[in-house]
């Protein structure tokens, strides 16, 4: 055989098909494909926020003296300061800090229950992925009580100026938040919390979802039988988007 047709057969070996490229299969390859789109998205919902929150003016004076008024942003650690069965305690994101521990916690189960397929371990890969299954459960019923919290508001209300649907200007005693008003502050602080922390809200659900198919599908013994316990894997690259996800959510809306 010439040198000429051995390069030929060396290329085609290359981009023929059938090959990994950097040892990834087709399905990983795909999942990288979608989570590098999804970042696009949270990414502009993130600098939209960031955009909207400079352009409105910080609240001059010490935290502790901080008034809720639409005519600045609102202080996150002043508004997000509930905790359940705790009601008129002062705890400044203390409820928030416990969510991002729970799904922290739940991006490790994920990490054991991808090593336990790596060794072909039924029984682990069924128990770790149990655990992160609750673990996200637990977050979504957490994340639905601070929406209802949200949403109702304090008992007390705050006296807010505003322009109705008619277009009047009009002084109100604002409980709780809507996309139109809100006692926190400004219209789109109630927007983009329930736009940003929603969108991420839906992906784990979403996780959770994928979570209990491949969890059934293992304890059934779907992945033993195949020999490999990829699709445990893909879908652990998917939870620990949705985790990573959230400590920038995290970042941007509750600490700036």
């Amino acid at each position: 055989m010439s040198s000429t047709a051995i390069e030929i057969n060396s290329k085609r070996g290359i981009w023929g098909g059938g090959n990994e490229p950097l040892k990834a299969s087709y399905g990983k390859l795909m999942m990288w494909f979608f989570l590098l789109s999804d970042i696009f998205t949270f990414a502009a919902f993130l600098i939209t926020y960031g955009s909207i929150r400079v352009s409105y003016p910080a609240f001059e004076g010490h935290v502790s003296e901080f008034v809720k008024s639409n005519e600045h942003w609102p202080i996150p650690e002043m508004i997000f300061n509930a905790f359940p069965f705790f009601h008129g305690v002062h705890l400044p994101l203390v409820f928030v800090g416990l969510m991002t521990f729970i799904l922290i916690m739940s991006s490790v189960t994920m990490v054991l229950a991808v090593e336990a397929g790596h060794r072909n371990d039924r029984k682990d890969v069924v128990k770790w992925m149990l655990w992160t299954m609750l673990g996200g459960i637990t977050f979504l019923s957490c994340q639905a009580w601070e929406w209802s919290h949200f949403i109702h508001g304090s008992d007390q209300g705050t006296l807010m100026t505003f322009v109705n649907t008619f277009g009047e200007t009009v002084k109100e005693v604002v409980y709780g938040a809507n996309l139109h008003v809100n006692e926190y502050g400004p219209a789109p602080f109630a927007q983009l919390f329930f736009f940003i922390t929603g969108f991420h809200g839906f992906h784990v659900t979403i996780g959770v979802v994928l979570l209990f198919l491949a969890f059934y599908q293992a304890a059934v013994g779907v992945y033993e039988k195949r020999g490999h316990y990829e699709m445990v894997e893909k879908i652990g690259l998917y939870w620990h988007f949705v985790d990573l996800v959230w400590v920038f959510v995290f970042t941007f809306y509750y600490l700036v």
